[in-house]
């Protein structure tokens, strides 16, 4: 990657302020459009400079419908791309600037959530998921580090910029070794490099995440990518109750079924998983007291109310 510092200057427009975090894949950046003085956030990664110069323009063409694609997506659970392009070796994606903490920081702060809770994030993540899913994309990365809790409670997808086509007749232009998310939250398929997948696979990632709030770790840990898919594969999905966690026979079902190793035993939409994830889902009448920072119960409880509240 080329090498960016604070202060450097984007388009002429976007400039770099700190470093929000550093991944596998790139860099996160916080910056401000000094055309517009708005603050937002700048990923960047690394363009692939290997092979001819025909592999090269294909990867630029896959970032660019890409690009384009997660910035006609407009939804709350998702993070809004304001522009893109390519500077001296480096891909890069101005987007919305989200206020709040991970997922990863989240659970590791607090540990594992309450049912509500927990389902409050996944039914978030499939409202996301089902708009971007209509819109033929699918994410594919999943994990833990790209899903942001706001202040307000709301749950935001990061990395829409990483988006794949679901349309059967799509150009696969993924190279054998590029990373596509985080293993430990991967379905089998992608894992495996399958050319055929479509939304079932995200569906796989929010049965991961979902269990990873339950119980603090993801299913089938594993230190190897190899080792990981063999034990999806082979072993039944486990459930929270192996860690001694009580959780509704009926969410433990919806578990199993995401988590299912072939994606046609995973549910057929994030619209059913949602409508599958409502009856764990709080109430108002369940919210006597105000929900905290980065609580995702917030918008089901507290719907359009303000934050933070006066005093």
């Amino acid at each position: 990657m080329h090498p960016v510092t604070r202060g450097t200057l984007l388009r002429g427009r976007y400039r770099l302020l700190a470093p929000l975090g550093r991944g596998a894949m790139g860099q996160v950046w916080e910056a401000v459009d000094t055309h517009l003085d708005r603050p937002l956030a700048v990923k960047l990664v690394a363009a692939d400079l290997t092979g001819d110069e025909r592999q090269r323009a294909r990867a630029r063409r896959r970032f660019e419908r890409e690009a384009k694609a997660a910035a006609a997506l407009d939804h709350a659970n998702i993070a809004t791309v304001y522009d893109a392009d390519i500077t001296s070796g480096t891909y890069w994606l101005a987007m919305q600037l989200i206020r709040g903490a991970t997922l990863a920081d989240l659970v590791a702060e607090r540990g594992p959530h309450c049912v509500e809770a927990a389902a409050a994030v996944a039914a978030q993540l499939c409202t996301g998921l089902a708009a971007a899913h209509a819109a033929g994309l699918a994410h594919r990365d999943l994990k833990p580090a790209n899903v942001m809790v706001r202040t307000d409670g709301v749950v935001t997808i990061l990395d829409f910029g990483l988006v794949k086509p679901l349309a059967a007749d799509a150009t696969r232009l993924t190279a054998t070794g590029e990373g596509l998310g985080s293993a430990a939250y991967s379905a089998p398929e992608v894992l495996m490099g399958e050319r055929e997948t479509d939304g079932r696979a995200d569906l796989y990632s929010v049965g991961c995440l979902l269990y990873h709030l339950l119980t603090g770790a993801p299913p089938f840990p594993a230190p190897e990518p190899a080792l990981l898919l063999r034990r999806r594969l082979t072993e039944p999905p486990p459930t929270p109750a192996d860690h001694g966690i009580d959780v509704p026979a009926a969410l433990t079902g919806l578990l199993t079924g995401l988590l299912a190793p072939a994606a046609h035993d995973r549910p057929a939409s994030a619209a059913a998983v949602h409508g599958a994830l409502r009856p764990f889902l709080p109430r108002p009448e369940d919210g006597a007291a105000p929900c905290g920072p980065e609580d995702p119960r917030r918008p089901f409880v507290l719907p359009m109310s303000p934050y933070p509240y006066p005093t």
